[in-house]
């Protein structure tokens, strides 16, 4: 999946991606949401810098995840701007950990990266599973995006896998 994805050209990806983000801004979950959690892509995924730039002149909070390798967990910090991130581990850009910590209670809507999907809302990960562990106990609203290729019959599924509730791709929205 990773090498089907890196032959996407520039252009292309971002046209993609402008597609999914317009879906994405027509949901109720968008619309109701006032607090978000949100990875800050990198290619070839899904672009999530300009949902966060829209996120932020709508007046929503945005969270962003900071990994903490020792125990696998993610906290979720408030970024007010992207200066508030820096490179971190595997050259993710993560907030600051001095930011002000957010509890998963608050955030109303999680975005779940993932390598690939299936109609059920599981997922292939990148193989850290600090997501599955979030995922554990957050309770709020999830939702994946991809490009169409992502999707895919079927993906292995572990006992401890949970899945999304909606993942929107260009032109697919699939609501497990």
């Amino acid at each position: 999946m990773v090498l089907k994805l890196n032959k996407l050209d520039r252009k292309q990806y971002k046209e993609r991606s402008s597609i999914i983000h317009q879906t994405l801004y027509q949901t109720d979950n968008w619309k109701a949401a006032t607090m978000i959690g949100i990875t800050i892509s990198r290619f070839p995924e899904v672009d999530t810098y300009e949902i966060i730039r829209k996120a932020w002149s709508e007046g929503k909070k945005v969270t962003a995840p900071r990994c903490i390798h020792k125990t696998r967990e993610m906290h979720f910090h408030l970024i007010k701007s992207f200066n508030d991130v820096s490179p971190s581990y595997f050259d993710l850009l993560e907030p600051e950990p001095s930011l002000e910590r957010v509890e998963p209670g608050r955030i109303d809507l999680l975005f779940v990266p993932g390598l690939a999907f299936d109609s059920k809302g599981f997922r292939l990960g990148y193989g850290g599973g600090y997501f599955d562990r979030f995922l554990s106990y957050y309770n709020g609203n999830t939702i994946s995006l991809c490009f169409t290729e992502q999707v895919l019959d079927a993906v292995p599924v572990e006992a401890h896998d949970l899945p999304v509730k909606r993942i929107i791709g260009e032109g697919l929205t699939l609501k497990p």
